[in-house]
């Protein structure tokens, strides 16, 4: 199997470009072993999981190598210290603005139709940020920034669908028309920015994007 090439490598943490369709951490199932986890810790051994990707989404992936910076660095997280910005093209043309638009929309499992997620106003509080990077008139779609505020399971994904512009390739929540529209989900994490928990200096990482 090809080795890992990792976008940074130091004695505390690693970032790692994830392609679309490889599971962050083992799923059920002997079909559902090989992973992005499990092909980082034949690498480096002491690799351990911070933060997951949907397996359709391509893109940034932080871990750490050790049990204390797994905790300073899911603390991180948790204190929303840590800046995730994605890409996605998405169905339809939205309105082009210089200024920030933002999905306050609280998530819950979706119960009889697990794993998938829905807007429920009982749910955990969620919010995405989006923004217009360029218009697919051509398409009739939409190519945006995204950052969300919060970490909610298939969060992206579900606030978009909200709003009436499913992400382009989505098998889990487009319909027919969107799946056939792109061969891959059109999701891609492309930056992560943090100050490193060993000696608090400024990082920031960047992944080209895989899809046009």
């Amino acid at each position: 199997m090809t080795e890992l090439q990792p976008i940074h490598e130091d004695p505390h943490l690693l970032v790692l470009d994830k392609p679309a369709g490889l599971l962050c951490v083992p799923g059920r199932g002997e079909d559902k072993q090989d992973c992005l986890s499990a092909r980082a810790q034949r690498q480096w051994p002491d690799a351990r999981v911070v933060h997951r990707l949907d397996m359709a989404t391509s893109g940034l992936v932080l871990m750490a190598r050790s049990a204390q910076m797994q905790r300073l660095l899911g603390d991180a997280f948790a204190d929303r210290q840590v800046h995730k910005g994605y890409e996605a093209i998405v169905d339809g043309l939205l309105p082009a603005s210089p200024e920030w638009s933002l999905i306050d929309a609280p998530l819950a499992a979706d119960w009889p139709r697990r794993p998938l997620q829905k807007i429920d106003p009982s749910g955990k509080p969620s919010q995405t940020r989006w923004r217009v990077k360029r218009l697919l008139p051509e398409r009739q779609a939409s190519h945006l920034w995204l950052e969300p505020l919060t970490g909610r399971s298939h969060q992206l994904r579900v606030h978009l669908l909200s709003i009436g512009h499913p992400i382009l390739g989505d098998a889990l929540y487009g319909s027919e028309d969107i799946r056939q529209r792109a061969p891959r989900l059109l999701l891609h994490a492309a930056t992560l920015a943090l100050h490193h928990p060993a000696d608090g200096r400024a990082l920031r990482f960047e992944s080209p994007l895989p899809f046009a």
